[in-house]
């Protein structure tokens, strides 16, 4: 069988807001808002083309990471007595499904209108060295009301993990602005989830209380980020539905996030590639942020984590909505 192409999509609604997005990891390559004067303003950084997504060595521009999103620890875990064990892609760790995970796949689209797309994708049994045939689907809404909403579905034949996420880099002053630091945060949660050295879970809990990753009174991203030495850290959600909001006072723009995922990764783009470059910007340092809703990080080796464990009873099912105002 030949592989599917390599295409372009377009969502569009009534407000002038669309978004580009590619079959190939799913990956959102531009994201047009209207700014406070009504003109269009590209907030995702990304690459030129959807064909330089195979080509270029991105940091996840955009895309749907999996089979499990963020680090495995020591690239392996246990499921019913039986080790399996991952690429280290990462140091000695496992990260965003390995150096062939969803992002490097062509997903097959099911469906698509103005408003809406539908990419599936199924990965067999051993794929990346995990268990199990997963059908996942990842569903793009966009709607009248300037919300883009990310449905993720994942079902299996047996025993698994799985843990999906989008990993846009948003900077609401546009794309090709040089920072994020004026950016103003709020994130409805108490704890982040204490990472060793290497930016794996101890397994404890971090009260945010007079530390630099307390954003539950809004406050700008560059207040408190060398003191944080960068975000790249798991927010413990309180509840499902509003998980953050963030507004740029140069564009009047403002982006709130809801999911029923009970993490949320926050990364404010510490790494880049060198010289790393799309849509005519050398992005630098700190010219980005995400917010990766998610299961915890390491969560199958941490047994009082939430757990990323799919099997044929238990379909997998979680929702991201980013909506955008002025």
């Amino acid at each position: 069988m030949n592989p599917s192409p390599i295409n372009t999509y377009k969502l569009t609604n009534k407000n002038g807001m669309t978004a580009a997005v590619t079959n190939l990891g799913c990956a959102i390559i531009s994201l047009e808002v209207p700014d406070k004067n009504g003109k269009p303003l590209d907030i995702v950084l990304g690459l030129d083309r959807a064909e330089d997504y195979a080509t270029i060595n991105h940091p996840f521009f955009g895309v749907v990471a999996g089979r499990v999103a963020n680090r495995i620890g020591n690239g392996c875990f246990t499921l019913n007595g039986k080790t399996y064990t991952l690429e280290k892609n990462n140091g000695t760790h496992h990260l965003h499904g390995g150096s062939s995970g969803f992002d490097k796949k062509v997903w097959n689209v099911a469906e698509v209108t103005d408003g809406k797309i539908i990419f599936t994708y199924n990965s067999p049994d051993g794929e990346s060295g995990y268990p199990g045939n997963l059908n996942v689907c990842v569903t793009y809404t966009l709607t009248d009301n300037n919300t883009l909403r990310i449905d993720y579905s994942a079902t299996t034949d047996t025993i698994t993990i799985c843990n999906l996420t989008n990993h846009s880099y948003f900077n609401l002053s546009g794309h090709n602005a040089p920072d994020i630091y004026d950016h103003v945060l709020e994130i409805v949660s108490d704890k982040i989830t204490a990472v060793d050295a290497e930016l794996i879970p101890t397994g404890e809990f971090i009260c945010v209380t007079d530390t630099p990753f307390d954003f539950r009174v809004p406050k700008s991203i560059g207040k408190d980020i060398a003191a944080a030495g960068g975000y790249d850290h798991n927010y413990v959600l309180r509840c499902p539905g509003r998980a953050a909001s963030v507004y740029s006072p140069q564009s009047g723009i403002r982006m709130t996030v809801s999911t029923n995922s009970p993490g949320m990764q926050l990364y404010t783009t510490n790494m880049l590639p060198d010289g790393i470059t799309g849509k005519g910007v050398t992005y630098q340092k700190h010219s980005g942020f995400c917010m990766e809703t998610q299961i915890f990080p390491d969560a199958v080796n941490k047994t009082h984590f939430p757990s990323c464990v799919v099997d044929s009873a238990n379909p997998q099912q979680f929702y991201t909505e980013f909506r955008f105002d002025i």
